[in-house]
């Protein structure tokens, strides 16, 4: 997951001999990676937006929105329409309701490559930023306006709103079975904003689907319903798209307090670009998404922000028109 702590030192270096390279070289490298970096800096910052961070709110452009959806489409990903869900939730493989029976942890307590399921998905950031085509996953949630989804603050907000942000429900194998889908609005904690609080490592996103005027993302996908204030530990179920690879993957292990604001999940391998992946219980109910402590967790361990009464209002400012 972006900015995801490995929870490892790094590796010191093997040999004094593979530091001692010719002078001409180094500084050639030296040139050549102050180039590089000035070129991905350049390429970050104009994927950057102020919008109003005081109240943690950014409209996209709608222009900027379209060109971001035709960079995905152009031989990043194809669609390859499915039908709609006609808002019906979907329950893929492990996503089972543990209070009526047949819920079991995933044993070994690693994660595994999962079906695609249309209400979760990858969440794109064409163009030079220094990440990878598809860095983050996000979950459709129900909302009034039906066109609601959610993930970790991170993924959206960094120097700035991220305003090269594309999702692409149900996502596998370079195919985008539900369409391209573009912000109108992300919606984030001010104390995100000002701070990258962990506490508040949570943003709502509004999306359309350009060339589709007047379409609901939950009509086509289905969507989760959020909960708040979840009695832990409980039962759960987390999702994401390793950055890396081209199909989800899932874990279904417990959540557990890790103090009073944040959910632990113990499960091995999951890694960058898993962040804003649900934490679902009892199938289809969103507890939380990865991101917060660590910036997601590490190698062993996940964690999530607990949804308590300020996501909950956060959850309604984003969805209010």
């Amino acid at each position: 997951m972006t900015s995801r702590v490995q929870g490892r030192e790094r590796e010191r270096e093997r040999t004094a001999a593979r530091g001692r390279v010719a002078v001409g070289l180094v500084c050639a490298l030296v040139l050549a990676g102050a180039g590089y970096a000035a070129w991905e800096l350049r390429g970050i910052v104009t994927t950057r937006a102020d919008g109003d961070p005081e109240r943690g709110v950014y409209q996209q452009d709608p222009e900027r929105a379209d060109r971001t959806a035709s960079a995905v489409l152009d031989g990043i990903v194809r669609e390859d329409p499915e039908p709609a869900t006609d808002g019906k939730d979907f329950a893929g493989d492990g996503a089972v309701d543990w209070r009526s029976g047949g819920w079991q942890p995933s044993d070994p307590l690693v994660a595994r490559p999962a079906p695609a399921e249309p209400a979760i998905g990858a969440l794109f950031s064409p163009g030079n930023d220094g990440d990878p085509d598809h860095h983050c996953s996000g979950v459709v949630v129900h909302s009034p306006a039906g066109d609601l989804i959610a993930t970790a603050a991170h993924c959206v907000y960094g120097g700035g709103f991220r305003t090269n942000l594309a999702f692409a429900p149900g996502y596998r194998d370079g195919i985008a079975p539900y369409g391209v889908w573009v912000p109108t609005r992300i919606d984030v904690d001010p104390r995100w904003t000002a701070r990258q609080d962990p506490d508040h490592d949570v943003a709502f996103l509004r999306l359309r689907r350009p060339g589709y005027p007047g379409q609901r993302l939950e009509d086509v996908t289905g969507a989760k319903t959020i909960a708040f204030g979840t009695a832990l530990p409980a039962p759960a179920r987390l999702v994401g798209y390793p950055n890396a690879v081209e199909q989800p993957l899932d874990c279904r292990t417990t959540a557990h307090p890790a103090g009073p604001t944040q959910l632990r999940l113990d499960c091995a391998d999951v890694p960058n670009g898993t962040s804003g992946g649900p934490v679902l219980t009892d199938g289809h109910t969103l507890i939380g998404v990865i991101g917060g402590r660590d910036g997601g967790g590490d190698d062993k361990t996940s964690y999530s922000v607990h949804f308590d009464d300020g996501i909950r209002a956060l959850h309604e400012r984003a969805s209010r028109p």
